[in-house]
């Protein structure tokens, strides 16, 4: 199957936009599906989960196909809500273009936004879908307007929507309406301008008074959109099947299909995986390069592991297809690869792109056994769905006889002790959710360790450690020559350093910050590899103790929409939440309030306002980032096993454990 012939699209939107319901009207009209499901009657055929079908809302991403106009497409309808935001960002990774659904009642939301800064950021090709049309008080100019204000202004309606609202009849092209004949003010001269503000050639010959055919300015504009530099606009009610074939065709002509040759080594990522009742174990993989083919020896570049491919399937909602091979550019769930994980690549890195963060986790929660008896299949339960979402970054703490989740949100949790009931059987209790801070730095600083008793050891590292500015993350580095420590010793040390700033002086992980290995000392005799587990951690947190380290909590950008009677009480809330925000708009009747706020004193806020607002009022959070807590605020976190600091009894205990290990 050659490029021409495929495309491997995702659909992505704020939650309630209608994502599973334009994805269902879409696999309907294809014929992948003999009758249509509902998301409402919880019979929508890519909710496949039973939380799913009982709440109504996508929580993971779901892989189809279909064939439209003889070209094969691969779905993935991602979820809405931001608490699983890493469903979306993994899928998003392996789309060569994207379907962004934005509904005409409410208009660009932040999970909206969030979803479009990362397609920017990833230079994915994206189509716009306006969604609910019918909607009682749509405004056509004012959502148009919202688009452009907020996402891009190179946007082109390929139709005019007959009415809005209420009135909402369907939908004409774009190219055979004038200038000025739809009322909503979505005409032909929105397309003309622009691609002549994309294309200089077309902007002089329209200057120069030369007519530009229908034809060419289709062309054009399908150029520019395969290339994502303008935004083709579709508009419809899914519902009610008003738009969905257009939607179908424009996602045909104005999304890219993929590059690679099957001819090429392999190179491809796994970007999902999940349980089939059936088949068990299901990776989907995408391939940049090469072909894979059932009882195939794939290596992980990522693990270093080979393993065997024991069957390749297409996957559709209705019916699994055994494939044998997939080829340069396909998606497929693929078994065998017991020991890979999500994010791994297969073969080689060639042609796959990067990964795109968006999700971070802001809370973390201690998970009890309903019975204790049970403990065991908890923690089996849990490591499984760590496999399926590696950002639930499962903790057991065996000595404590603790398990810790991190989670978006109090949805997801929710989601989770769903899916340990009706998955595994298993009645599971929480903790109170507690706000995930960092630690970094405050100054720069040295840390020291010798260790060269109780013997036989010797491990001899300074580190020089500084701060580094917000979003830095780690950065490491080794100044010592490989005489003084020898180049497995010093990979030693590097792998051992994020596993020591785990937890820093006040408990939490440390962040932005620079550690360089300036001095590094082994004996001939006495140094043992294990030396530099034990050394490392010392090290650091000696490092640690002498720069000291400043508390950093994470921040949500904000948007608050109320009636306008609740401004300035909102306004005062605020405040005494440490919140920033700019002035407020009004418009309508409705004031609008943005700026950021610490997670920490907003978590239970959007529920607080819905009540105070009789359900009038709406909050909507995207995570923004960490920043330095005030100096009154300190949040300190129990510490897991024995403090490096305490050297003599962190020796001790660290030994033990190499020893029975």
């Amino acid at each position: 199957m050659t490029a021409k012939q495929l495309r491997n699209i995702g659909i992505f939107a704020h939650v309630d936009a209608g994502k599973t319901t334009t994805t269902e009207h879409m696999l309907f009209a294809s014929g992948a599906i003999r009758a249509l499901g509902s998301v409402d009657q919880g019979t929508a055929q890519t909710d496949s989960l039973d939380v799913e079908r009982e709440r109504g809302i996508s929580v993971r991403s779901a892989a189809t196909s279909l064939v439209w106009n003889g070209i094969a497409v691969n779905l993935v309808d991602t979820p809405g809500h931001v608490d699983f935001l890493s469903e979306v960002e993994r899928s998003m990774r392996v789309m060569d273009g994207a379907i962004l659904i934005i509904s005409a009642a409410e208009g660009v939301q932040s999970q909206t936004e969030t979803v479009w800064q990362a397609l920017r950021a990833m230079h994915i090709p994206t189509l716009i879908y306006i969604n609910k049309m019918d909607r009682i008080g749509v405004s056509v100019p004012k959502v148009v307007e919202e688009i452009k204000r907020l996402l891009s202004v190179h946007i082109a309606p390929l139709q005019a929507p007959d009415g809005e609202g209420e009135l909402f009849t369907g939908i004409m092209p774009i190219w055979a309406i004038d200038e000025k004949d739809n009322e909503t003010g979505v005409n032909r001269g929105l397309v003309t301008d622009t691609i002549a503000d994309l294309d200089e050639g077309i902007l002089e010959r329209i200057v120069d008074g030369e007519d530009v055919s229908t034809e060419e300015l289709k062309e054009k504009l399908a150029s520019l959109s395969r290339s994502g530099r303008a935004f083709p606009v579709c508009f419809g009610s899914s519902q009610r099947s008003i738009g969905i074939r257009e939607l179908l065709d424009a996602a045909i002509e104005y999304l890219p299909g993929p590059g690679g040759d099957p001819e090429n080594d392999l190179a491809g990522v796994i970007f999902k995986i999940e349980r089939d009742k059936l088949m068990g174990r299901t990776a989907f993989v995408r391939l940049y390069q090469g072909a894979l083919k059932n009882r195939d020896a794939v290596v992980n570049l990522t693990r270093g592991v080979q393993e065997k491919v024991t069957q390749i399937r297409k996957m559709s909602v209705q019916k699994h297809t055994d494939l044998g091979q997939i080829e340069a550019g396909d998606i497929a769930a693929v078994y065998g690869l017991s020991q890979s994980r999500i994010g791994d690549i297969l073969g080689t890195s060639a042609g796959v792109p990067p990964y795109h963060a968006l999700a971070t986790p802001l809370l973390t929660v201690q998970v009890k056994p309903g019975e204790e008896a049970r403990y065991p299949e908890l923690v089996e339960a849990l490591q499984e769905l760590t496999e399926e979402d590696p950002l639930l970054d499962l903790q057991w703490l065996q000595s404590e006889r603790e398990l810790h989740v991190k989670v978006m949100g109090t949805i997801q949790l929710e989601i989770l002790a769903s899916l340990l009931q009706t998955r595994f059987g298993l009645q599971a209790e929480f903790g109170q959710p507690s706000v995930i801070y960092k630690e970094t730095p405050a100054q720069a600083g040295e840390g020291f360790i010798a260790y060269t008793m109780p013997k036989p050891c010797w491990a001899i590292l300074r580190f020089a450690i500084g701060p580094l500015p917000r979003g830095s993350g780690l950065v490491y580095s080794s100044v010592v020559r490989s005489e003084h420590l020898l180049p497995s010793y010093q990979n030693e040390v590097e792998r051992r350093v994020p596993e020591a700033l785990q937890q820093g002086l006040l408990g939490w992980e440390v962040t932005d910050l620079k550690v360089t290995l300036v001095e590094g000392e082994h004996h001939v005799w006495h140094t043992h590899p294990l030396d530099f587990v034990v050394a490392t951690p010392m090290g650091i947190m000696n490092g640690l103790a002498s720069t000291g380290t400043t508390l950093l909590e994470p921040m949500l950008r904000f948007r608050i929409t109320v009636p306008e009677e609740f401004g300035g009480k909102i306004l005062s809330e605020l405040v005494q939440m440490r919140a920033e925000f700019e002035a407020p708009s009004v418009m309508h009747g409705r004031c609008v309030i943005e700026g950021i706020i610490p997670a920490a004193t907003s978590l239970e806020y959007p529920v607080r306002l819905r009540s105070m607002t009789g359900g009038k009022g709406v909050m909507a959070t995207s995570f923004t980032g960490y920043q330095d807590c005030p100096p009154d605020v300190r949040a300190e976190r129990k510490r897991y096993g024995v403090n490096p600091l305490d050297q003599s009894k962190y020796i001790l205990s660290v030994r033990s454990a190499l020893s029975t290990s």
